[in-house]
């Protein structure tokens, strides 16, 4: 019994998987975006002399929400201690 494969040739096939390639591509660049954000952070407090504890430094390189990653950072430069740059977020 052979099996019909025409469907992996097809318009519509090749569509979907360049649109999953494209998918997967956007997804690269959103979390290339959020990893260079915080090393961002963590120059701005080190910069400043600010130390970082190893929760705060997970907290924020595990974040990849670019907004709240903005905002941490414009807190980063004016923040007294590393932790104060999440004052502003609900706990």
């Amino acid at each position: 019994m052979a099996v019909d494969l025409s469907f992996y040739k097809s318009p519509l096939s090749q569509e979907l998987r360049e649109a999953g390639r494209e998918a997967g591509r956007e997804e690269g660049r959103e979390e290339g975006r959020a990893e260079r954000a915080a090393l961002d952070i963590l120059k701005v407090l080190a910069k400043r002399g600010i130390e970082v504890s190893e929760e705060v430094q997970e907290r924020i390189t595990h974040c990849d929400d670019l907004e709240t990653l903005d905002r941490w950072l414009l807190e980063a430069v004016v923040a007294p201690t590393a932790e104060a740059i999440f004052t502003d977020d609900e706990v």
